[in-house]
This record gives C-alpha cells, structure tokens and sequence, in this order.
C-alpha cells in the first residue's frame, strides 16, 4: 500500500476537479492510503469517499497573485514534511507550479497534470516560462491531448504520457434501446463552451427537424442565451433547463450530442455522451480532445456556425454512432490502471 496525496487549487464545479476526486475515490477503494489537499475550501464540493482523507491548506483566499503562490507553496511544503507521502499528484497551472517547488529535494515522487489548452492555461511570457522551465524538475507529466503534449519540449516529452479522462460508471450502465429524440448539450453557460452558436445554428435548420435543442447547465451567460432564443422566435423549440443531478439518465435519450466550445481539454461531456451511445458532433478545438474521439466527418470548424448547421442536420437525419475509439477505454477502472502505473 501506498500513500497518495492529490493536489487542486478547490474541489467545486469543473471538469479537473471532478477527474480528481474520483481518481481519489477510486484508488482510495484500491486499498491505497489518499489524501486530498486543495488550496482553499467552498460551499459546494465534490463528494469524497470516506476513505479519502481531506485537507485545506487554507479556508480562504489569501492575498495577491504573488503573496498567495509564496504561501500557498510554503504550506504544501509543510504539509508534505508532515505527511510523507510516496507520490504526490497535481492538477492545473498554479498547483502544478506550487507542487514541483514544494517538492524540491524531497524523497517523493512528483506527477503534474495538464487539463486545458496550454496556449489557454498558460496565457503570458511569464506562465509560459515557468511551464517550460518547471516542469523539467516533475518526475512525470501527464497530458489529455497529443497536441497539448507537443507544446512542451522533448525533454518533458520524454518522461510524459498521455491519459484520458475517466467517466463515471453511471454512464455506461444507463442505457436507452427506444426511439432517439432530440439534440442535447450539456456544460457551464459560459463563453468557453459557445453556445450562441450552438443556439444559431440550430435555428437555421429548425423548421426542417421535429426535434428540439436543450442545453443543460448553468452559468452567467444564461441572460444573453434566453435573449439570443427569444431573438430568433425559438422559444417553443431551445429550452435551457439548468443543471442537472443525473445527467445519464436526462440525456440518454437524445438524437445528438453537439459538443461548442472554442476550446477544452480532454471534454467530460462528449466522452459522457459517447459512453451513453449518443452520436456526436465537435468542433474541432483546440487541444486536440474532439479530434482524437470523434472521426473527421463528426468534426467543425471553432464558430463556424454554417458548418455546423450543415452537420447538425446531417447528423439528426442520420442517427449513427461516430467515435473514434471505444468509450471502453475510458473507463474508470481502465484508466485508474494507467494513472497508478504512473504514480507507482
């Protein structure tokens, strides 16, 4: 038995945050000693087994971009003298920075991850260089997309894999063998995932398909979107119900599965959908995600609002599957075998 320590800024609502606690969970349940630590506390987080021990390095914020990293990376250095673990695992850009400066000179071993676009994630000179230079000093580097991997030098190349994103059992035991209806999307009502294009395109083809669109999740741009429906008179036709508890079983009867976004990593909603059996359509986005799911003709071009009205109704008309690969590779027991190989 080992002893894991998981590192994230916060356990709230977002794609890295729920990989993580369920990695957690999953290895916790494999018979490992795992602590989760993260940055600061929220309201609402993500569940935990209770055989996941939790811990806050803070219970709030704490001062600006520099005084926080100094504080936040002498506590983890603290708490890692403390604990002792044999492997610590980071996710996002600042907790990776902060782990592998923690981490300098101790005995364990140092996995950093990269979830986003690189060109995003790291948006500055600055960023960049402490990409570039500190990750050289990780043990190793995992990458949810080829192309985010090929953004690195070939040093860190060399010692980096690349590991899909798990998703929940749930979605490969909820099944649907009826009629198919409906195009569906799920995801955070913000600019990243777009869709106001989504919500266009769809209205140029709607008075040629009998089903509807509903976009699933919530977040600040929901004013603009109703506007954007009630604009186009599509109101009886676009529905945004909100968030969603159990996203399988409101999804697994759709049509469609149209995944918007200008970017994503590897996107938890399209491998959700595909473990679903829903046929998919993507923009091809940067870093890679959809282009290693989906096959060529499932993919759009990023706010090309032609091509995807074009697909969309091509797709509705046809109902087929369209992955790449098997959705079997990415469950959750299938890739926690990969990622304990690496943390091992």
């Amino acid at each position: 038995m080992k002893k894991i320590m998981f590192y994230i800024n916060a356990l709230h609502h977002g794609g890295a945050q729920r990989v993580m606690a369920n990695l957690a969970n999953h290895i916790a349940e494999c018979g490992h000693e795992v602590v989760l630590v993260t940055s600061f506390r929220d309201s609402w987080e993500y569940s935990l087994s209770e055989k996941v021990r939790r811990i806050s390095l803070f219970e709030n914020a704490v001062g600006n971009f520099i005084v926080r990293n100094v504080k936040l990376t002498c506590a983890l250095r603290t708490l890692i003298k403390k604990e002792k673990p044999d492997s610590l695992v980071s996710f996002m850009a600042e907790p990776n920075f902060r782990a592998v400066i923690a981490s300098l000179g101790m005995l364990h071993k140092t996995v950093i991850s990269v979830r986003n676009d690189p060109n995003r994630e790291y948006p500055n000179a600055i960023f960049r260089f402490f990409a570039k230079t500190l990750f050289r000093f990780a043990d190793h580097v995992v990458f949810q997309t080829e192309d985010a991997q090929r953004w690195f030098s070939k040093k860190i190349q060399q010692k980096s894999n690349i590991i899909l994103n798990p998703v929940d059992d749930i979605f490969y035991n909820t099944q649907f063998e009826g009629k198919r209806h409906d195009v569906v999307t799920t995801g955070r009502l913000a600019p990243q995932k777009n869709h106001k294009l989504l919500i266009k395109a769809f209205a140029k083809v709607a008075d040629k398909i009998e089903d509807n669109l509903y976009i699933y999740g919530e977040g600040e741009l929901r004013a603009e979107l109703e506007q954007l429906v009630s604009d186009l008179k599509m109101q009886n036709r676009i529905f945004l119900p909100g968030a969603v508890k159990n996203v399988a079983d409101t999804i697994k009867t759709a049509k469609l599965f149209v995944l918007s976004s200008d970017f994503e990593g590897m996107p938890n909603s399209l491998m959700e959908a595909m473990a679903l059996g829903i046929p998919c359509i993507s923009t091809d986005c940067p870093c890679g995600g959809p282009k290693m799911l989906l096959n060529d003709e499932s993919l759009f071009d990023c706010n090309n609002e032609e091509q995807l009205s074009v697909l969309l109704f091509k797709c509705v008309t046809l109902g087929k599957e369209n992955y790449k690969i098997s959705p079997a590779l990415f469950q959750m027991n299938v890739i926690a075998d990969k990622w304990l190989e690496v943390i091992l």
